[in-house]
């Protein structure tokens, strides 16, 4: 396992495999390296580097919980290139880790060489915050992964045509099986950070997004995401009609990322990089 220390102490995880075009892959709000699993095979010509962030898998959990924050989190991408040696690369960035990329694309956007987004934008859906905040931090009802892959379809209705094997290992990936039953595989403490952010006024993220201005942009949304709107994803087709678009049906938040569009998505997207 490779990990690199932070400014401020912490130990954070990463994986660093392959050659050709670096492509740092960030998750989303409590996932891990393992939310790329899917996608990995069909970007096999690349250098794929992933990063579980602070609080989250295999880093170290902070003991401030304020430090659960956008810059903080791009601080430390910041320092994980510079501790690998990478000048540019780019960033396929899943949910939070969209919202990342369009941060380092208003501070830092030398380091980059394009981003794809893996449904998020600039608005964020009140329904899909609602959502997440019903989980967030709480270990599941379930004792073990087989009974929380058996309840997965119930819970996330906005996917269709999902295989039980998929199911299966999206619980492996997300909860540890312990004698006391599941656990997640984040600090409970993400919540507090939410909660604390979400009584600020939301700030205005379209600066962001038109930041990314010059650079390759791909955009994947599913079909029936609640935090990801249509009309949002309309704008930003608006703002950059050269956005390399894909709408993955029978999908909600998130796509996996091996979905034909998703991939058709992707695959155009490094070669505007190439």
């Amino acid at each position: 396992m490779a990990h690199f220390t932070s400014s401020d102490g912490l130990e954070l995880y990463f994986t660093d495999e392959g050659t050709g075009l670096p492509i740092l892959c960030l998750p989303g709000l409590t996932r891990t390296t393992a939310d790329f699993d899917y996608v990995t095979p069909h970007l096999a010509d690349n250098r794929l580097i992933k990063m579980d962030y602070r609080g989250r898998g295999q880093s170290d959990f902070d003991d401030n919980w304020e430090n659960y924050a956008l810059p903080i989190e791009c601080r430390d991408v910041l320092e994980l290139l510079d501790h690998l040696g990478i000048e540019k690369t780019a960033i396929l960035g899943t949910s939070r880790g969209g919202l990342n990329a369009m941060g380092l694309a208003m501070g830092a956007k030398d380091r980059l060489l394009g981003v794809a987004l893996n449904d998020i934008g600039p608005e964020i859906d009140p329904k899909g915050i609602a959502f997440i905040m019903g989980y967030l931090g709480r270990n599941p009802t379930a004792r073990t992964h087989a009974e929380a892959a058996a309840i997965m379809p119930h819970v996330f209705t906005e996917f269709d045509n999902v295989p039980e094997e998929r199911w299966m290992r999206e619980v492996v990936k997300n909860y540890t099986q312990t004698d006391d039953g599941l656990q997640i595989t984040y600090d409970p403490k993400l919540r507090d950070a939410l909660e604390a952010q979400g009584a600020q006024p939301a700030p205005d993220l379209w600066p962001y997004f038109d930041a990314m201005a010059g650079l390759p942009l791909a955009c994947i949304r599913g079909a029936n995401s609640n935090l990801f709107a249509a009309d949002t994803l309309a704008e930003m087709q608006r703002r950059r009609p050269d956005m390399i678009t894909a709408v993955v049906p029978g999908r909600g938040h998130i796509p996996f990322l091996d979905e034909p569009e998703a991939i058709a998505a992707l695959r155009t997207w490094v070669e505007a990089m190439q």
